[in-house]
């Protein structure tokens, strides 16, 4: 099954599921990436200090455990814009014509129509 049809039929079209995940996929970037650059910087430094000895300790493992970091992050992050996207779009954009209002009784904005076809006047 293709991912972004998925997306689009489970997520996108259920707007309560789609805030939901959109504010755990902003936890998740941001806990993923509170320190992790700091983390990278004092990981390098360790190894051109101490080389060989360093990797050879675990620099290497916390290496590779910073890079998967990263990448669930900016993982979460995508998720995160994309979730976005979806609820700002639906928030802006004008209502299709026929469209239920989301409050039961509150009246949905009106779309305007376009006549098309001219009466000709003799």
């Amino acid at each position: 099954m293709n991912l972004r049809r998925w997306l689009h039929r489970v997520l996108f079209t259920r707007r309560w599921l789609s805030f939901i995940v959109l504010c755990l996929s902003f936890f998740v970037f941001g806990a993923g990436t509170l320190n992790l650059f700091l983390l990278l910087k004092a990981n390098t430094g360790l190894v051109l200090e101490h080389g060989w000895q360093a990797l050879m300790d675990g620099a290497a493992m916390q290496f590779g455990e910073l890079m998967l970091t990263g990448l669930v992050s900016m993982a979460a992050y995508l998720l995160f814009k994309a979730c976005e996207h979806s609820l700002v779009h639906w928030i802006v954009d004008e209502p299709e014509p026929g469209a239920r209002s989301i409050v039961p009784g509150a009246p949905v904005r009106p779309v305007p129509t376009i006549p098309t076809t001219r009466s000709k006047k003799s």
